[in-house]
């Protein structure tokens, strides 16, 4: 009888060890720059990049329009036989092309630099962090790890991803 107990408590022992053993550390992935998109869309920050975005693009198209205007100027003084006209519309056509360029490239870095720091105010990181922790702790995830951000990630089942439901969560809290 001696033996029986010992034998059921070290297999009780056994199927403990064996039980917590079985306990797997969860991961989670979460896809920020769609939470950023989805959550952040309409805050005045997002509205004003995109006014900006689009008065930048605006500028572009009408450049783009004077240059072709000028293109076509300077065909028609070319088929006139007007080679001065069109020697002086060529080196206008040439300026206008350089400072586009030259327009394109800082704006664009500029743009980039504001969408940049729109996704890496320290608002919107305290937001999404303090919510991803409340989630993971909540639902027993051990780690959460940005989606888009990491390349080692090579799998993972959808069952895995929170990043609707902290969309869901975020905009609960923010009255939307």
């Amino acid at each position: 009888m001696k033996k029986r107990m010992l034998a059921g408590a070290a297999l009780l022992c056994c199927l403990a060890v064996s039980l917590e053993a079985q306990q797997l550390t969860r991961f989670a992935v979460v896809d920020l720059a769609r939470v950023y998109a989805s959550f952040f869309r309409d805050s005045r920050a997002v509205r004003e990049f995109e006014e900006r975005s689009a008065r930048v693009q605006a500028d572009i198209d009408r450049m783009t329009a004077e240059i072709q205007t000028l293109r076509g100027q300077r065909l028609d003084a070319e088929a006139r036989g007007d080679q001065e006209r069109a020697l002086r519309l060529e080196n206008e056509m040439y300026r206008k092309s350089e400072y586009l360029q030259e327009y394109y490239e800082v704006k664009t870095e500029e743009l980039n630099t504001q969408r940049n720091r729109l996704a890496q105010s320290g608002t919107f990181l305290d937001q999404v962090y303090s919510e991803i922790r409340y989630i993971a702790e909540s639902e027993g995830y051990s780690m959460v790890l940005n989606l888009k951000g990491n390349n080692d990630i090579i799998w993972y089942s959808p069952t895995v991803d929170i990043t609707e439901r902290l969309i869901q969560n975020l905009l609960t809290k923010a009255g939307r």
